[in-house]
């Protein structure tokens, strides 16, 4: 297993459609609701599906067949 992507945000949190969106791994806002409301992500290994979930620094995303992707902040 490789270590996930970092992903960094100039904020204190993002939002996990935000998130989304900043990856550029769907086309558009509709996708992304489409997808978290069939699918789901996995936010330190417990299902998501409200992109208004509050992400923070340390999270770690894993979104199955796109890739695991971590929130960093300096």
């Amino acid at each position: 297993m490789h270590e996930p992507e970092k992903i960094h945000i100039e904020t204190d949190y993002i939002l996990l459609g935000q998130f989304i969106k900043l990856l550029n791994v769907l086309d558009s806002g509709g996708m992304v609701k489409a997808f978290l409301q069939d699918r789901g992500v996995l936010v330190n290994s417990e299902p998501e599906h409200r992109r208004g979930r509050k992400l923070y620094p340390g999270d770690v995303i894993k979104m199955e067949d796109i890739g695991t992707y971590v929130v960093t902040r300096d």
